[in-house]
């Protein structure tokens, strides 16, 4: 029962962050394309963003240790709310600000509130160790559920409303708010260990040119992601000409990645006993 009290109560923060990021997919192009800017002013809004995710994502490990995980998750609901606001703007200078702080606060969200929850579930509480994997296989469940979800609301809010491309980034502040207030009332601070970025970048390049396979891993999630960006940036001016509802498309996109987790889940289990090569 403690165990599950804890779980609930780190669902409670981290669920409602990721249902704001997700809303933010479906209409991003669409409000870039609504402000009347060109394929190529938008493409660097893209990269931006991207790049700031690259950056950001070298040093948040650091940042998130030093500065607290808790106060992270915080920083990741306050810079994520201004990052929407800025979606308000037609200003391109402030779009690419906002892209700029998107980047950071995507980092934030795959780091801080994952080592927070490590941390207390092993160091405060001594809950068996084991059980990481449960909270963390149950999150991705539910993220995949509230990405279709998203979806189906960011196309309710900007369509079926009327409030147009803009309004999903709105309906996104209220939870990052939520997330962020849930944190500071609800969750205890704890810091990592305080390392060198210098030994920190320098032990991960050693380990990525020593091991072979690491480097190989590493190139094909980097030609992966890569596809995958492309096609974020395609699917909307691709379908929105044929008038697709983007938000179902979405939805619908977020369905089938699903199905190939749960295939793959299935795939691995011990009625079918296949390997991954």
């Amino acid at each position: 029962p403690a165990f599950r009290r804890f779980q609930r109560g780190y669902y409670r923060g981290y669920l409602p962050a990721l249902a704001a990021d997700w809303l933010q997919g479906p209409y991003l192009y669409k409000l870039y394309q609504h402000y009347r800017f060109l394929e190529g002013q938008i493409a660097i809004l893209y990269v931006c963003g991207f790049a700031s995710s690259v950056v950001f994502g070298l040093v948040s490990s650091s940042l998130v240790d030093r500065l607290g995980r808790k106060k992270s998750c915080v920083l990741f609901s306050l810079t994520y709310s201004i990052c929407c606001l800025a979606k308000l703007s037609r200003d391109y200078l402030v779009l690419a600000a906002g892209r700029v702080l998107g980047g950071l606060s995507t980092a934030l969200l795959f780091s801080a509130f994952e080592a927070w929850y490590v941390h207390e579930h092993v160091e405060r509480h001594d809950f068996p160790s084991e059980w990481i994997a449960v909270t963390f296989s149950r999150a991705a469940f539910w993220n995949n559920v509230i990405a279709v979800g998203a979806g189906g609301a960011a196309d309710f809010v900007a369509e079926w409303l009327g409030l147009g491309p803009v309004a999903p980034f709105m309906v996104s502040i209220p939870l990052l708010v939520l997330s962020g207030i849930f944190a500071i009332k609800n969750w205890d601070e704890n810091y990592g260990k305080k390392r060198a970025f210098s030994k920190t970048c320098g032990d991960g390049l050693k380990c990525l040119l020593t091991d072979r396979r690491v480097l190989l891993l590493g190139t094909i999630q980097a030609l992966f992601e890569s596809v995958v960006y492309i096609f974020i940036f395609l699917w909307t001016p691709v379908l929105d000409p044929h008038g697709a509802p983007l938000g179902i498309v979405f939805a619908a996109f977020m369905a089938a990645s699903m199905l190939g987790s749960s295939l793959y889940r299935l795939a691995v289990s011990r009625s079918y006993r296949l390997q991954p090569l």
